[in-house]
């Protein structure tokens, strides 16, 4: 494991001085029982409270990564905070005796924690994307949230970071010390880039929201909110880029089904043990 990753992990108690609810356990990936407003209210008391960390907005993709790469359980498992991003967290989250969870969905939380981030004045710095979506997105951001400080982007090559461009990184956010920086890669690529850099960069939130960046900027058509109810968001996203997805969607929404399955008939197996 990386250095940084490690130092990250071995320091991830930070998490209990937020008041945190419960995680439920989906596949061995620790996800809190949260709505969307209590999701808010966790990211803004950290940041008010000077707190440092990452948060995760995960669903079955991210869980399902995480089945053959234990290190990157660690980082889900190390987070401030990680959202359940889909229906079947909700669902998983339910059966287990949350009725309080609900989804947060990754670009309504950017949007919720823009809105509300004006009257609190905090900082954002924009890191992701292809070529000139990070310019975008801060243009719809200042265009949808009068007086919202946006205060650096960044648009990374593909590859990872070079030395070079890690200490420019490094250099251009210690200048500018955002409150969050909004990471908008592909999961587990952007959750890695979070536990990797949130020791070295001098900024307090690192919030991954994968392709809400495409979504505020057009590129990603969203689902109309029965769909989303219904937990078949995945369909309407598959609709939009077949190519990419399928494998994201038809291979590994059936594995994760049988897995979960599998996980609540051991545990009542366990319950039913004298």
């Amino acid at each position: 494991m990386n250095d940084s990753v490690a130092q990250w992990i071995s320091r991830a108690d930070v998490a209990g001085r937020v008041n945190n609810p419960d995680r439920i356990d989906v596949l061995g990936v620790g996800v809190h029982a949260v709505s969307l407003k209590r999701a808010v209210r966790m990211i803004e008391s950290a940041i008010d409270r000077d707190l440092k960390g990452f948060v995760c907005v995960t669903g079955v993709h991210g869980v399902m990564e995480a089945q053959g790469d234990e290190k990157f359980r660690e980082v889900l498992n190390s987070s401030l905070l990680t959202t359940p991003d889909g229906m079947p967290m909700v669902w998983v989250g339910r059966l287990q005796g949350h009725r309080e969870i609900r989804r947060v969905f990754g670009p309504e939380l950017m949007r919720v924690v823009c809105s509300r981030s004006v009257a609190r004045e905090y900082t954002h710095f924009l890191y992701g994307g292809a070529d000139g979506v990070a310019e975008e997105l801060s243009t719809w951001m200042q265009g949808s949230f009068p007086g919202i400080r946006v205060v650096g982007t960044y648009t990374p090559p593909f590859t990872p970071l070079s030395l070079e461009q890690a200490t420019e990184l490094e250099s251009t956010i210690a200048r500018l010390k955002p409150d969050i920086m909004w990471i908008g890669l592909s999961t587990p690529k952007q959750e890695r880039f979070m536990a990797k850099h949130i020791v070295r960069l001098q900024t307090k939130l690192m919030i991954g929201v994968g392709a809400a960046f495409d979504y505020h900027t057009g590129r990603v058509q969203d689902a109309p909110a029965w769909i989303k109810r219904s937990g078949l968001q995945w369909l309407h996203r598959l609709a939009q880029d077949p190519k990419r997805l399928w494998k994201r969607y038809l291979v590994n929404n059936p594995l994760f089904l049988s897995k979960i399955g599998w996980q609540f008939f051991r545990n009542a197996g366990r319950r039913g043990m004298p």
